[in-house]
Order: C-alpha cells, then structure tokens, then sequence
C-alpha cells in the first residue's frame, strides 16, 4: 500500500504491463488454447511486455531513478530476484501465470493449524486433519465436498474393496463448482 501510494506513476506502469499479460491469458482460457500453443501465444503476445517490464525495472536502478531501500526498490529488487520463477509461463507449457492456488491452500492450511488447537485430543485433530485434506481436495476437484463425503458414508462396502476408485477426483463433478484456474 504504501508503495502505490509513494509512488503511484511507477506501480501504475507496473499494473498496466502485468494486467496486460493477465489479459493475454484471459484471451487464451477465452479461445481454449491449452499447453504448447499457449506457450507460444504468451511468447508473442506476453513475452514483449515482460522485457519491458525487465528493462524498466533495471533501468530504474541502472539511472538511479529509484533508491535501492525505498519500498518501491524493494520490490523491483524482489521481482528481479524472482525473475526466472516470475517468468516461468514463457518457458514452460501450463505454467500459471502465479502461484495464488498454492497461497490459497497455504492459507487454508494456517487456518485449519490454528483451529486444531482446540481439539480434545491428538487422534481428533488427526481426524480433522484428514476432513480438511478431503474437503480442500473436493474443492479444487470441483466436486461438492458435502456430497462427497455422504457418498463414502452411503457406499462404506465398495469404498473398502475399491478405494482408488472413490477418490475426489473421480467423483462426478458438481456443474456448478468448477474446478479453480
């Protein structure tokens, strides 16, 4: 916040560049291009705008337009840090543009750790730990958790005999929870 804030020109060049890559990948989710052939449009269409983003960042630096301890130059610091990981989607078919379902999943994972503090006994939270795991799985499967977990409940037998078979992603899709990305 208080690098938008301190320098607004800068962050809006920033915001303008990476919104313009998220556009790009909306435009490929839009059209249905998948793997190699998105790749290549994110080469072409993406790729120009995060040279750009690289110079600038540099150049900031480089002309001492930005001091290296303000919180705009940590940040530019921190992104040209992570530039490789940052950059991933040019390089590799399938890579997401970020990593905000691993952060999802982290958060979840912090709140589910302090809720455990409350459980009565270490075989409860291991329980609780399991729930949690199968919900967040369901979740990300676009499967409806509740249904889920009644399904395993109403077919106790088969569940036993064929496990594999009733994991979260192999169970009908809910149409209306799709799967997140």
């Amino acid at each position: 916040m208080e690098t938008a804030e301190n320098f607004p020109e800068e962050c809006g060049y920033v915001l303008k560049l990476l919104g313009d890559v998220y556009k790009n990948d909306a435009v490929a989710k839009k059209r249905g291009i998948e793997g190699a052939v998105r790749l290549h449009f994110h080469q072409e269409r993406s790729g120009p705008l995060m040279q750009n983003l690289h110079a600038w960042m540099q150049a900031q630096f480089a002309e001492r337009k930005v001091e290296p301890n303000s919180s705009l130059g940590e940040a530019i610091r921190y992104m040209l840090k992570h530039w490789k990981a940052l950059t991933l989607f040019l390089r590799k078919a399938g890579a997401p543009l970020d990593n905000n379902l691993v952060e999802r999943a982290l958060k979840r994972a912090i709140q589910h750790r302090k809720n455990s503090l409350f459980y009565k006994t270490d075989q409860g939270a291991r329980v609780g730990d399991l729930y949690m795991g199968l919900i967040h799985t369901c979740e990300l499967n676009g499967v409806d958790p509740f249904d889920y977990l009644t399904r395993l409940q109403e077919n106790a037998k088969p569940v036993r005999s064929r496990p594999r078979q009733w994991l979260p992603w192999n169970h009908p899709r809910d149409p209306a929870r799709p799967p997140p990305g």
